[in-house]
């Protein structure tokens, strides 16, 4: 017995892998519930062990170079009513030297004179001294060029160099359901604003989108991005869009025809989209008080309401909802800064509230063109917009303007074929956008 437990001993001395093994075998092929082990625990614990110790050669720590430039990165975009101090300021340059060269220098001055919205990236040291600037930005022409200005720092003096180049103009696809409002839904579809006020513009004359839209319509979009190295400097046209509102489809293609004609929106049918009217004078609207008999807000009593009261922040844009001629511009009593046009067809609107003006009186202007800023002047609790739509004397439902205005030309039957080719291209865009999404959900 003696000679057996020595031999047993010494295998599991020599075999110690091989005897856990074998236990863990028995434990999960039989039925056992309990299994001593106290004797194999001590054999174990009597074998022998060894502490091996290595000697570990690392490499050198490089040390840190104390004559290393300490650098900053920074980015921001101009803003309508910035001057050179203020947007230096947002950008943490500390640099006179560096301010009295972007005043004097005729290349550098367009960085914070006239278009806002440009692009603005600088590098400084720890001390606020600017060591490198450059800005981008997309000139409002029919042929647009990149315009790049960048200003370096040559030990005491800066230099400053404008170069121009073609934009690369790539198409984007977008898809979203409407959960609670249009711009809800595109917000959170990640369409840009300028993209999704085309859309509402479009199809306002078909759509009403405050009264009209529906838990789960859906819309696929495909739009145009201008690009430099990768960088999004302006989002473009809207090249294609399908609405389902309550079951009932309604499409718009962006067709040019070919050799350079004039182009223009139509639906899939070939039908012209264009309209004298836009459906509001804000591109991104919310409807604080309706047309008609309401309780006055300042005055505490109830009176007739002849226009529509558009809430928006102070300085955002007001257009013009078509072409017309700036009758007058100026304070107005209660309406403070107000602007009134002429259209045709014996047809007005008036812009009241307004923080600025922007046109002058007997000015032509076009539809969409900006004629000042959302404020709070005259008789005004708030910011907001109050616009009036006025036919033949007569005030009328600014909310109807959009369905109340005549279409564009009809598409010539020349170039029918050319349109059918790219009609059926642009759905099969959609088609993608809308697949995308729903492969992206799942």
């Amino acid at each position: 017995m003696k000679a057996t437990l020595d031999g047993v001993t010494h295998w599991l001395r020599r075999h110690p892998r091989r005897a856990m093994a074998a236990l863990a075998a028995l434990l999960m092929g039989t039925a056992v519930t309990a299994f001593g082990t106290g004797p194999l625990d001590a054999a174990i614990d009597r074998l022998p062990s060894k502490q091996v110790t290595e000697a570990l050669t690392l490499a050198p720590t490089p040390k840190a170079d104390a004559d290393a430039p300490f650098v900053l990165y920074r980015t921001d975009i101009t803003r309508r009513d910035d001057t050179l101090a203020t947007l230096l300021q947002r950008l943490g340059v500390h640099d006179r030297a560096a301010e009295a060269f972007l005043r004097q220098d005729a290349r550098a001055s367009q960085l914070w004179r006239g278009q806002p919205g440009k692009r603005v990236s600088v590098e400084v040291n720890d001390e606020g001294q600017l060591l490198r600037l450059r800005a981008r930005w997309l000139p409002k022409s029919e042929a647009p060029q990149v315009e790049e200005l960048v200003v370096e720092r040559r030990g005491e003096r800066f230099d400053a160099r404008l170069d121009r180049v073609a934009p690369l103009t790539t198409v984007r696809l977008a898809s979203g359901v409407i959960r609670s409002s249009l711009f809800a839904a595109t917000d959170a579809a990640g369409l840009p604003d300028s993209v999704a006020s085309q859309l509402a513009d479009l199809l306002a004359g078909e759509i009403d989108f405050r009264r009209d839209l529906r838990v789960g319509d859906r819309f696929e979009v495909v739009y145009e991005a201008l690009e430099a190295d990768g960088e999004v400097l302006r989002w473009g046209r809207l090249l294609a869009a399908r609405f389902v509102n309550d079951g009932r489809e309604h499409g718009l293609v962006w067709f040019e025809p070919p050799g350079g004609g004039r182009g223009a929106y139509y639906n899939f049918r070939g039908e012209s989209l264009a309209r004298a009217f836009l459906a509001s004078p804000l591109a991104f609207t919310r409807v604080s008080s309706g047309y008609g008999m309401r309780f006055h807000p300042v005055y505490g009593d109830r009176r007739a309401h002849l226009g529509v009261d558009y809430a928006a922040p102070t300085g955002t844009p007001v257009r013009s909802v078509a072409d017309a001629v700036v009758t007058f511009a100026g304070w107005q009593r209660g309406y403070g800064n107000v602007v009134i046009l002429q259209h045709k067809g014996d047809r007005q609107t008036l812009y009241a509230h307004l923080s600025r003006i922007d046109v002058r009186k007997g000015q032509r202007v076009q539809q969409g063109q900006t004629l000042g800023a959302v404020g709070a002047t005259g008789t005004a609790t708030g910011p907001h917009l109050h616009f009036e739509y006025i036919v033949g004397g007569r005030h009328r439902d600014p909310l109807t303007i959009a369905r109340d205005n005549p279409g564009g030309e009809p598409l010539e039957a020349r170039w029918r074929p050319a349109f059918a080719q790219v009609a059926a291209a642009m759905q099969s865009q959609l088609d993608a956008a809308r697949w995308l999404v729903q492969a992206s959900a799942e």
